[in-house]
């Protein structure tokens, strides 16, 4: 349940950028973007020819802290919301977006955080809009994909989760309780209670990142992967044969995007930053495109911005830009390629 603890609106005034008119074909993001107060109002209904986006921000890094990495993420919506302002709104005539304000983890209770954000997506989801989330650390995961999981089940869908990522994040939860590296772990528990299948792709795992224990784990789970190697080799064959054939086993899909799992040049502002992370181009380009053309995504976010250690907004901005291929993907101009 959604309270005055537990979230905060966005102010109007975040949105702010560069105007250079206010024609159709000048308008930008910040322009057109509207904002929501979910403590005041519904989400307003969209009509048959509309299509909805609704970004949440989810302003936690508890989940970081427990798996004792830096902290910093909890600023993470807000870096993107400034990064995302200014780009030019490429949209279909009938597109909604939506700012719905930011989760907040209240006195470091992540489960009740999390609970939160998971009945918010499955608001939204109900509401007939797609949820772009904004983190926030990576312990995002158990949140969203839960609500897409509560979503689809009144609808008998299959759920399949798909995490660009060096890491698995499929850790036992340890004293703390779950971290931002168990949120598959936590998944693939609630799928195993409901007798459902663990249906998990991970992309980009790190060989130098993961224990020995972790890649048992994966495996006991039934998860699949392809490591970061694939990117590196530009093995685009293996990388889209994986991709295609998990979109075949599911109806709905959680999609995220970790931004350690891009080299540390592209990405210096995450928790754990890596030099042989994998390239932001064409490769990654067409494997998160495909699954975006898929037409099953339900749930997209972006986790693990630390603005405290960006560098020359570099992080912020590669996030931006995969949250901008997001929602051209779906909602935007069909004139502009």
């Amino acid at each position: 349940m959604i309270t005055k603890d537990n979230y905060q609106p966005t102010a109007a005034t975040t949105w702010t950028g560069r105007t250079d008119g206010t024609e159709p074909d000048l308008l930008r993001w910040h322009q057109v973007i509207k904002t929501v107060d979910l403590l005041q109002a519904s989400l307003p209904a969209l009509t048959a020819h509309e299509k909805g986006i609704v970004f949440v921000g989810f302003a936690c890094d508890e989940g970081v802290r427990r798996n004792k990495g830096r902290t910093g993420a909890a600023a993470g919506p807000f870096a993107l919301r400034k990064a995302i302002a200014g780009f030019p709104a490429h949209l279909q005539p009938d597109t909604v977006l939506l700012d719905a304000g930011d989760i907040l983890c209240a006195n470091g209770d992540l489960e009740s955080a999390q609970q939160t954000l998971a009945n918010t997506v499955q608001t939204i989801l109900k509401a007939g809009y797609l949820p772009v989330l904004l983190g926030g650390g990576h312990e995002i995961t158990y949140g969203h994909a839960s609500g897409i999981r509560a979503y689809a089940k009144g609808r008998k869908e299959r759920v399949g989760f798909i995490n660009f990522d060096a890491h698995f994040d499929i850790r036992i939860p340890g004293e703390e309780g779950p971290s931002s590296g168990t949120g598959f772990w936590q998944l693939a528990q609630d799928c195993k209670q409901a007798g459902e299948p663990f249906n998990y792709l991970a992309l980009g795992i790190q060989k130098n990142g993961n224990t020995r224990q972790l890649f048992n784990i994966a495996g006991e789970a039934g998860a699949t992967y392809v490591s970061a190697d694939a990117f590196h080799l530009q093995d685009k064959d293996t990388l889209l044969a994986a991709i295609q054939h998990f979109l075949r086993q599911t109806d709905r899909i959680y999609l995220t995007t970790c931004l350690d799992v891009f080299a540390a040049p592209f990405a210096p502002g995450v928790s754990a930053t890596a030099f042989n992370g994998i390239w932001p181009g064409g490769l990654f380009l067409q494997c998160y495109r495909t699954i975006l053309q898929s037409g099953k995504v339900a749930g997209v976010d972006v986790a693990e911005l630390n603005p405290a250690l960006d560098i020359d907004n570099r992080t912020a901005k590669l996030g931006a830009a995969i949250i901008f291929e997001t929602v051209m993907a779906y909602c935007g101009e069909e004139s502009i390629d």
